[in-house]
């Protein structure tokens, strides 16, 4: 079965403010990598972050692969890897942000046999840092698009 990396990050200035996420695509051992990355107009960090680990696996166009995500996200990480996700859709969800994306989320992960690794944030990682300064770039960028799931919290 083939094997590829995602490296992905988000970003938010203001958190919430405007947002951006940024990924790479590896194909190991080969010379394949893509980039990508997209700005919102009003977002938070972990729906950037969370949104650059859906769009990587929905760009893959074959499945299932095995699949390494890089994120350096304790909020995307802990939530697959310590299995929280799967109690939170048992639960319909209930009192958890972002379930627009982790409804997301599932779908595509269950297409694929799906590792979550964390990484240390802005610790010369070279894809790390890369994706970080796409995901900033993209939430500077004008003309971003609308994060329609974003619910800004009520007092």
């Amino acid at each position: 079965m083939k094997e590829v990396h995602i490296f992905t990050d988000g970003s938010a200035l203001g958190n919430p403010g405007p947002g951006g996420y940024g990924l790479i695509l590896e194909l190991p051992g080969t010379a394949y990598k893509k980039e990508y990355a997209a700005g919102f107009k009003h977002t938070t960090n972990n729906r950037m972050e969370l949104m650059a680990v859906i769009v990587g696996l929905e760009l893959l166009k074959e499945a299932p692969l095995n699949v390494t995500v890089f994120t350096d996200s304790k909020y995307v990480c802990d939530a697959v890897e310590k299995k929280w996700v799967f109690r939170w859709e048992k639960e319909g969800f209930k009192k958890q942000k972002n379930q627009d994306l982790w409804n997301r989320f599932l779908i595509i992960f269950r297409k694929h046999h799906v590792r979550i690794k964390w990484i240390k944030g802005h610790n010369q990682h070279p894809q790390n840092e890369r994706c970080d300064a796409l995901a900033v770039g993209a939430a500077k960028q004008p003309n971003k698009k609308e994060d329609t799931g974003y619910k800004p919290q009520t007092a």
